[in-house]
């Protein structure tokens, strides 16, 4: 049996990473434990992306939520 090989984290853009010891590797904003999927839900509900980033106490930028729509599309 060969040995168990570790995922390292992948950046999946300056903004957007999946690390497989955060949030069970799914993908999150960099330096956060704030999933991608949350804020696109907040984003496809029609909030305004200034309110959205007050939600996360500034943890994340209007640049990132960017790069999260982009990502998606």
């Amino acid at each position: 049996m060969g040995a168990k090989r570790k995922r390292k984290p992948e950046l999946l853009g300056r903004y957007i990473v999946v690390d497989p010891r955060i949030c069970h590797g799914q993908p999150t904003f960099r330096g956060t434990r704030i999933f991608v999927a949350d804020v696109l839900n907040q984003v496809a509900r029609g909030m305004d992306w200034e309110t959205i980033i007050e939600e996360w106490r500034g943890s994340i930028t209007r640049e990132a939520i960017a790069e999260a729509v982009s990502l998606a599309a």
